[in-house]
């Protein structure tokens, strides 16, 4: 018997005219079989490849498929772009696809919807192994320093219920790091770990990767404001032993004539900036947690293609 709750899948698109088709085919097939109502909503990062026209012949050749292509006016990102496509779905559960890897069986689909409905408002299918170095060395250092309620890890895919989305969409206007606020909102979340057949290809989004990585370590995370109060300690201490030193030599022998207060001067000068510095740093990183950047998302169209 097939479920009566509408489900919603958000596909993010960026330059993967090949694997597309092929992803959209497994997945539409799953939720024909398995659900009543669905919707499929494409979000084309502004990709050149002609990945949206592969979505619209593919919309095309399937009876039935209610399928919705969002085209970004730029490339925007994975978050931004996603964030968008979330917008658009209307479904009791969404089922948000950050790429067209399939490295997962068809069933672990399903799988995922299920464990949902036994109390959990998110959850995600995880590779075993943590992916790649890079990614397993970021989410040490984020978990480390980030004060979330679960930790982060590699995921393929995710499904939400409709309170997650309206209770992440409460916490914060906008969305620049979808995972760490699902990790942190107070719902229930769950992770269903595979064993990845092959690498999984590519992911879509790798070259925003360090970019976002560096933006999330910065607005979720203290690293930044610990490593930048290290450096104003470390020139802090630096224009302490230089001010020492230029009274040592004041005292003992015969500096030239303006030469000793001047370098106290500029000790002194140097000690207030930095330590100026650091209060700064920490307003600043008061107010980047209080106020993320307020333009979210720009489309340049939405297109309906269901037959």
């Amino acid at each position: 018997m097939k479920e009566s709750n509408f489900v919603s899948a958000v596909v993010y698109l960026r330059q993967c005219r090949e694997s597309v088709v092929p992803f959209l085919t497994r997945l539409h097939a799953t939720l024909r079989e398995n659900f009543k109502k669905f919707e499929l909503i494409c979000v084309d990062d502004a990709s050149d490849d002609g990945s949206g026209q592969a979505v619209r012949d593919f919309a095309a050749g399937v009876d039935g498929a209610m399928v919705s292509l969002l085209r970004m006016s730029y490339p925007q990102g994975v978050e931004a772009s996603m964030n968008a496509g979330v917008d658009l779905a209307i479904g009791d559960f969404v089922f948000e696809f950050d790429s067209t890897a399939l490295d997962y069986p068809a069933q672990l689909v399903m799988e995922v919807y299920r464990t949902a409905l036994t109390g959990f408002d998110i959850v995600s299918a995880t590779p075993e192994g943590g992916g790649r170095l890079t990614s397993r060395l970021f989410y040490r250092v984020f978990n480390r320093y980030a004060n979330i309620q679960y930790q982060l890890e590699t995921e393929r895919f995710r499904i939400l219920s409709r309170r997650a989305i309206n209770r992440v969409h409460a916490m914060s206007r906008t969305i620049p790091y979808r995972k760490a606020l699902y990790a942190n909102c107070g719902l229930k979340l769950e992770r269903l770990r595979y064993r990845p057949a092959g690498d999984g290809g590519k992911a879509g989004a790798d070259r925003e990767r360090p970019r976002l990585a560096a933006d999330a370590l910065i607005l979720f995370t203290n690293v930044a404001y610990r490593l930048a109060l290290c450096l104003a300690f470390v020139m802090m201490a630096l224009t302490l032993i230089v001010t020492g030193y230029t009274v040592v030599v004041y005292l003992s022998g015969s500096p030239v004539e303006g030469w000793t207060t001047t370098m106290l001067f500029l000790g002194f000068g140097f000690f207030g900036m930095f330590a100026i510095l650091t209060l700064v740093l920490k307003y600043l990183s008061v107010l980047v947690e209080l106020s993320f950047r307020r333009q979210r998302y720009v489309f340049e169209s939405i297109e309906k293609l269901s037959r």
